[in-house]
């Protein structure tokens, strides 16, 4: 495998792309497992901000991978702000995962459930770097926000992008698509996770801070089919194979992850996150004794507090055990 030839397949799928990319195995590889349980809240992020109003999109293009939309990003008319981020972001392209057919696709999963797709709106942090590839080499050079989709009724919006899918069913062929603005893609709730992360395809850049909406959008068998009449390969090329199962399985989970949800359960579960964290870190090690001393010193600490507290610590504590 050479670093211009990955993809999805036996050979040189995501399992090998660790030989001609060592940071696979990198400390903040994506997608991740999102376990909502064991997201922590944090009060100082607000919501995210989505200004695409008066967005163009510019063409429609099979690279060989997904379906891509670009979209004109030499201004602000396309960004997202707010959440995780401390500058706006211009939106560059969006792009879709997905599986076989009757089968899942999605790249991050939420407590081991997947879903049908998954679309990524690709932003870069164009207030701190000049180009989107320069973005895409820093630490904080994207976001990318992330959609699941569900397979239920028909989406209406996305038909604009099942119809346009037969002229770039192969590899390479880019055509027009403007007037598209994303945000009919959007669900009703834009309330999120939040961790920092990489790409899912090669490079493999860590450099994405991730915003994974906890609402699906919801769109029937028939439009997903439409996904899989794409081809991985060129039109010249005879050994024709169907784009399917173009993702990325979960990695470690390497950092902490974040939640944006403001209610009473998540925030007694994320007040005692940061503990479980150190009790789990010292367990690892095989410090068994500093972690029952620090069991101990932190249950003493919760008795003067109220007694859902004391359970749910228990409770926690009991399933890192």
């Amino acid at each position: 495998m050479t670093g211009h030839h990955w993809g999805y397949g036996e050979d040189n799928g995501p399992s090998a792309w660790h030989k001609d990319y060592p940071i696979a195995e990198g400390n903040r590889q994506s997608p991740i497992d999102i376990v909502p349980a064991e997201a922590v809240f944090d009060a100082r992020l607000s919501p995210i901000s989505l200004s695409y109003n008066n967005c163009t999109s510019l063409n429609i293009s099979n690279n060989g991978h997904s379906v891509v939309v670009e979209f004109v990003d030499t201004d602000e008319r396309s960004v997202i702000r707010g959440g995780p981020l401390e500058n706006m972001y211009r939106l560059k392209q969006f792009h879709f995962h997905w599986g076989g057919k009757g089968c899942s696709g999605s790249e991050h999963t939420v407590g081991g459930k997947t879903y049908a797709s998954e679309l990524h709106l690709v932003h870069w942090n164009a207030i701190k770097y000049k180009s989107f590839g320069e973005a895409a080499a820093a630490p904080d050079g994207l976001a990318v926000l992330g959609i699941f989709l569900e397979t239920g009724d028909e989406h209406r919006a996305l038909h604009q992008i099942t119809d346009a899918l037969y002229m770039v069913r192969f590899k390479g062929s880019v055509v027009d698509f403007k007037g598209f603005n994303p945000k009919c893609l959007l669900p009703n709730s834009l309330e999120y996770w939040t961790y920092p992360g990489s790409l899912t395809t090669p490079p493999l850049y860590e450099s994405v801070t991730w915003i994974v909406l906890k609402e699906p959008i919801y769109v029937s068998e028939k439009q997903m089919g439409k996904f899989r009449t794409l081809l991985f390969n060129g039109e010249e090329e005879e050994d024709r194979k169907r784009m399917e199962n173009n993702f990325r399985p979960p990695q470690p989970l390497k950092g902490v992850l974040a939640d944006d949800l403001e209610h009473s359960l998540t925030l007694t579960l994320s007040s005692l996150n940061p503990r479980l964290y150190i009790f789990r870190s010292l367990l690892i090690h095989l410090d068994q004794a500093c972690a029952s001393r620090f069991l101990l010193q932190e249950i003493s600490m919760l008795m003067g507090s109220d007694k859902p507290a004391v359970v749910c610590f228990l409770s926690a504590i009991g399933k890192c055990l």
